[in-house]
């Protein structure tokens, strides 16, 4: 049985089974469905333009099986990786956004401001330039770091509870003793593993192919699932933990669920592309408004964080060409506006 609804002045598709029922929100769909399809355009423009440019008709026939060799090997073999991982990492720095952005119910909440992306790029840090070792062995140090910083950053908030503000204020004090440490760490290695480690920590995607790919491919078939399945536990503990307890929440383990959820996706991105900084803070919030949700979406916020990271590394390759720039100076020049924006909405708001 099924049939359109409205709740709460919002078109929802309803369909219900014997022992399960499905409630899709039409306005999120469609959102979903044009960033889809904004990712798709911003995938072939990036596979068609670049040192060597090719017609957008040349690209889509050889995706399809066609085309000549030569702009089989720059299409299949060179740009489309880097064009997937971009697609992937945007959509996974986006989940975690979300979700530390709903458990926090604060649109500041997300993992580059509370100071997790800057424990996973200690831990990958340490691991590079103290032990030397190797991709597997960076994401561990990663995820350990980012864990890390994320169970002393809710000790040193919790005062009968975390508060939003208590844990944000923590977090970006944590996050600015670790970029010292980094920094020291930097000035005390080597010269020449010191200046890879800071190009690699300007979050790139450079020399990244599928040796990365299936990999980060695997990780997140396992990491997404589980963070949609939380999804609708998130929104009832934005109602409060007691709101929540009271339907049947086990707060505390969802909340430990979706950190730990949260800090392995952030940790994912560093270990591959180095700290990508406000996919994260800012897709979560403009996903929300264009849904005009309640609380923060998961997978609209994946989708458009998907097409914003293939946006911003398109434009980090073209703006200066043939001079490539790390695709996490332009979203860090993109968020500081966003971020500025936001500020000045709250400070207006609370006046």
């Amino acid at each position: 049985m099924s049939g359109p609804a409205v709740d709460f002045g919002r078109t929802v598709l309803v369909s219900r089974g014997p022992r399960w029922s499905l409630r899709i929100d039409t306005r999120t769909a469609v959102a979903c469905t044009v960033f889809a399809l904004l990712t798709a355009a911003a995938v072939l423009i990036s596979l068609a333009y670049g040192t060597y440019e090719i017609p957008l008709g040349e690209v889509i026939s050889t995706l399809t099986g066609g085309g000549e060799p030569g702009a089989r090997k720059i299409i299949i073999e060179w740009r489309l990786p880097r064009a997937l991982l971009a697609v992937l990492f945007g959509a996974a720095l986006a989940i975690a956004g979300a979700i530390f952005q709903s458990i926090s119910r604060n649109p500041l909440g997300s993992p580059d401001i509370i100071g997790f992306s800057s424990g996973s790029y200690t831990g990958a840090l340490v691991v590079m330039l103290l032990s030397g070792g190797g991709y597997y062995q960076v994401a561990a140090g990663s995820l350990l770091g980012g864990i890390a910083t994320a169970f002393l950053v809710f000790v040193l908030a919790y005062r009968r509870g975390v508060q939003a503000f208590q844990l944000i204020i923590v977090g970006i004090a944590i996050s600015a003793m670790l970029g010292a440490f980094n920094t020291w760490l930097l000035l005390r290695t080597d010269i020449e593993e010191a200046m890879l480690a800071a190009v690699w920590g300007g979050g790139s995607l450079n020399s990244l192919g599928y040796d990365q790919l299936w990999p980060v491919l695997g990780i997140l078939a396992v990491l997404v699932p589980l963070a949609l399945a939380i999804g609708p536990a998130m929104r009832q503990l934005e109602l409060g933990d007691d709101a929540a307890a009271a339907l049947g929440t086990r707060t505390d383990a969802v909340r430990l669920v979706a950190v730990v959820l949260g800090v392995a996706l952030t940790a994912l991105v560093t270990a591959s592309a180095g700290p990508i900084a406000f996919i994260s803070l800012v897709a979560p919030q403009i996903a929300r408004r264009v849904t005009r949700s309640s609380s923060v979406a998961l997978l609209p916020s994946a989708v458009l964080g998907a097409f914003l990271l293939v946006l911003a590394d398109l434009t980090g390759q073209r703006l200066f060409a043939p001079v490539q720039l790390p695709v996490g100076i332009v979203t860090v020049s993109i968020g500081g506006l966003y971020f500025v924006w936001l500020l000045v909405r709250e400070a207006r708001r609370a006046g």
